[in-house]
């Protein structure tokens, strides 16, 4: 999902992600492709800034159309400043960082409003998914790793499967504003699904707090949007097709808020493609009903999560789900390509 394409030369995205998602590097190749950067004066009036790195394990693009190129250019700057800083706290592949530290030694004092932030947000989203969304899954996606990097692979009756799904389960976090602890030994949490929305949405307060009010970011497939674009319309945003053969489930349009896509398509560990970064964390296998499921919501933290809770539901039930809710919709494309939308979706599709 994008809402303007780039390549970078001699490397391709996908490429990245599977490199990525097979070898545990997450984010820890920040910044070592050089970044693209991008400034177009359309009239006489306003600029059109765009800057893409490479972080937070992909590729991230900030445009902004601003009177003063300076003063944008200097914002977008300190927006990827906080991408780094925000980065650095919730790393879990880097040893240094407090969730790394948090799951080596099972408990973590004095935790920044950041960390309890996103952590807060996480338990009620395994609340109200019913278990569904659950950052704890570490032991389950560790064994994938382990095993499908030896060319080994994994069933539903594996031994190591059940021992892993025993460490799984949110209600085993103990959370309060200064600590949090994990009651099993042996568990683990990764914020994949929740901290790369929660990012892009703290990026976007700042850069509308520096006066950079209309801007768009893309965090590969996590967008927020804020203001309008140069012509003063909506930010239009096409959903990615899953099947890769250019077909758009549907074309979007956002001013303030946000979409976030989940699919089985970017990063797995089998060449069958069955295994994938999404996992059930009832059955510790990755579902096989949906391709890509994209919500909407005011923020890309709350996209970000319900994304990757409705995908490990089966399509219908994923629909259901967020018709049930206030100020969310949802497009679920399925494995056999049908596309299932929730009831007020056509409100923001540029195609209704």
């Amino acid at each position: 999902m994008k809402e303007r394409e780039k390549i970078v030369k001699d490397f391709n995205r996908r490429d990245f992600l599977k490199l990525s998602g097979m070898l545990g590097i997450g984010v820890t190749l920040a910044g070592t492709i050089p970044g693209i950067a991008e400034a177009v004066r359309f009239n006489r009036d306003f600029y059109k800034v765009s800057r893409m790195r490479l972080t937070m394990g992909t590729f991230v693009s900030i445009t902004a159309i601003h009177p003063s190129r300076d003063q944008a250019e200097d914002a977008i700057g300190k927006a990827f400043d906080e991408i780094d800083r925000l980065v650095r706290e919730m790393n879990r592949f880097d040893t240094r960082t407090a969730i790394s530290h948090l799951n080596e030694e099972g408990t973590l004092k004095d935790i920044s409003p950041e960390i309890y932030h996103v952590l807060s947000r996480s338990l009620y989203f395994y609340n109200i998914t019913g278990g569904y969304f659950d950052i704890t899954v570490k032991p389950v996606v560790d064994l994938f790793k382990e095993r499908f990097s030896k060319g080994k692979t994994v069933s539903t009756d594996d031994p190591q499967l059940k021992k892993a799904l025993k460490l799984v389960g949110s209600s085993a976090l103990e959370l309060s504003k200064n600590s949090i602890s994990l009651k099993k030994p042996g568990m683990g949490i990764t914020l994949d699904g929740i901290a790369k929305g929660y990012i892009v949405d703290r990026v976007s307060g700042l850069l509308s707090k520096m006066g950079v009010t209309d801007h768009l970011i893309n965090a590969g497939g996590d967008i927020r949007t804020s203001g309008m674009r140069k012509d003063k319309k909506p930010w239009r945003i096409a959903i990615q097709d899953p099947f890769k053969k250019g077909h758009y489930p549907d074309v979007i349009e956002l001013s303030d808020g946000a979409v976030a896509t989940s699919g089985n398509y970017e990063v797995f560990y089998d060449r069958e493609k069955v295994f994938h970064h999404i996992v059930n964390p009832k059955t510790g296998i990755s579902p096989i009903s949906s391709t890509s499921v994209s919500v909407i919501a005011n923020t890309a933290m709350d996209a970000d999560a319900l994304a990757t809770g409705v995908f490990v539901m089966n399509p219908a039930k994923g629909t259901a789900f967020i018709n049930s809710l206030k100020g969310y919709e949802t497009l679920i494309v399925t494995r056999k390509g049908d596309v299932l939308k929730s009831q007020g979706w056509r409100r923001f599709s540029s195609t209704a």
